[in-house]
């Protein structure tokens, strides 16, 4: 029989799971204070582990049987049933430690199923539901953890900051889903811009006309739109979450300026920021909210 960890281990695994994958989010997790850092890195680690179920190689029947399955064992942690899993262990006890809205995280594979089963999007409004599923639910989970003192807007705000963040997401990767079988953007858009989304004969996005192009830059300014929605969470949150909050959000909202400046970016590779450029995003949030932080005794 297999022996449950402890806290200290279970956490550890999953800070380790967002040191490694989290690319762009543990740039800001890193600045919280240790017990909400924790408790993020599990919820992250079990949001990781229910993407990569709908990126993995495999049969669509096989992914949907391993996202029924995770669900069934998250309903039963939930319940308070032991686990001998790390990354179960881990958000178990976050949810004991924090108000996490366990809730979303079926959204969350509700949105992964709809990838396994191919769905495609007729309009935008189509598509912000299925953003909401898969990237609104982690912002409410991420809220979770920094609290916002009580405000009733605050789910509202981290909901449209996370479908800013899928919305950059879909735009950076429209090669490499279309390489994978999956169209994320919506018909309406295609069609009114005149694109048929292929590849040419090196490989890169075929934009003959210029519409794909088109397409993206207003995509990514529709997502600005988005993040200045979603921003408006900030000023509820305490400087460590607020720090947080504006390294991971910044991080993506520089990649979409990036994107919104030179749409043929995408065409040929997978754009991201560097290492030096994302360190100095975070820096800077670090250094605007350090003065509320440490004066509300860096929580």
């Amino acid at each position: 029989m297999a022996v449950a960890p402890t806290a200290a281990e279970a956490y550890q695994a999953c800070e380790q799971i967002t040191r490694t994958e989290a690319k762009n989010f543990y740039y800001g997790i890193r600045l919280l204070p240790p017990a909400k850092r924790s408790a993020l890195c599990a919820l992250y680690a079990l949001a990781r582990r229910i993407d990569d179920i709908g990126d993995d190689q495999g049969e669509p029947g096989a992914k949907t049987e391993a996202l029924t399955l995770l669900r069934k064992e998250l309903d039963k942690v939930t319940g308070g049933a032991g686990t001998d899993d790390p990354v179960l262990f881990a958000v178990a006890d976050a949810a004991r430690r924090f108000p996490v809205p366990m809730g979303a995280f079926g959204e969350l594979i509700d949105g992964v199923q709809a990838d396994v089963d191919g769905v495609s999007y007729a309009d935008f409004d189509e598509l912000t539901h299925y953003c909401r599923c898969v990237a609104g639910a982690v912002g409410r989970l991420c809220l979770s953890i920094f609290g916002s003192g009580g405000d009733p807007g605050a789910a509202l705000y981290a909901d449209q900051l996370g479908i800013a963040l899928q919305q950059t997401n879909i735009l950076r990767d429209i090669r490499e889903d279309l390489i994978n079988g999956r169209i994320y953007l919506p018909r309406d858009d295609l069609r009114r811009f005149g694109v048929r989304l292929e590849l040419d004969a090196g490989g890169a996005l075929n934009d003959p006309n210029g519409g794909l192009a088109a397409l993206i830059r207003t995509g990514a300014e529709r997502a600005e739109n988005w993040y200045c929605l979603g921003l408006r969470l900030i000023p509820h949150l305490d400087g460590r979450s607020a720090a947080c909050c504006a390294a991971m959000a910044g991080i993506y909202r520089r990649l979409n300026e990036r994107i919104r400046a030179n749409p043929v970016a995408v065409y040929d590779r997978r754009l991201s920021l560097s290492g030096r450029e994302k360190t100095k995003v975070a820096s800077g949030a670090l250094l605007q909210y350090s003065m509320t932080a440490f004066g509300r005794g860096g929580r």
